[in-house]
């Protein structure tokens, strides 16, 4: 699939933003929600007893998304120029086997016009398992990376894993409010459900 046709599939699906992981929920609240990794909320594991939670957390619900399915694997880098920097062997490991597929202007300082902030987006395919891709879950648990997306093939479901939990983002609402209710424990007790 071309970069273009990529593009032309996401905005097939999600016509009111970018693929920025960050904005879908405030561009589609009624089919966005929230699961956080650890329990009470809490950000960041301390303990390998607490990264197994974590994991066991992002990983069963990404089974329930995409389980026996192919899946994009959608991560970033970033960089002051619309394109995107050479490869580096710490670029290389969040982002194995993927191909550039777009950049992104994520943030201009109207104070300073040469401070421009480019999002660079690289898509891979692989067969989703349980576990497969924990690395990339721990380092973004970690805030060690950013901005990573677990799609379908179609875009038409995503996983957004943040350091804290998973933001996950289903075709209509009654898709949405039946895995809320399947993890009720694992919600936000805050009313806007962040």
């Amino acid at each position: 699939m071309t970069d273009n046709e990529l593009s032309v599939l996401w905005r097939g699906q999600w016509p009111a933003c970018s693929p920025m992981a960050e904005t879908l929920k405030l561009a589609y609240p009624d089919r966005w929600v929230r699961f956080h990794s650890l329990p009470e909320s809490k950000r960041y594991a301390e303990n390998e007893g607490e990264y197994e939670i974590l994991l066991r957390r992002y990983n069963s619900v990404l089974d329930e998304l995409f389980h026996g399915q192919e899946v994009r694997i959608i991560t970033t880098s970033w960089s002051n120029d619309p394109e995107p920097p050479p490869r580096s062997a710490t670029h290389l490991r969040w982002h194995r086997g993927a191909r550039y597929w777009m950049s992104v202007c994520t943030d201009e300082d109207e104070t300073d016009p040469d401070f421009i902030t480019y999002t660079h987006l690289y898509a891979s395919r692989a067969a989703w398992r349980f576990g497969s891709i924990d690395d990339l879950l721990h380092a973004v648990a970690d805030d060690a990376t950013r901005g990573v997306m677990i799609t379908s093939l179609s875009f038409d479901r995503i996983n957004h894993p943040y350091d804290g939990g998973s933001d996950v983002l289903l075709p209509t609402t009654a898709d949405r409010d039946a895995m809320k209710h399947r993890h009720t424990d694992w919600l936000s007790s805050h009313p806007s459900g962040l």
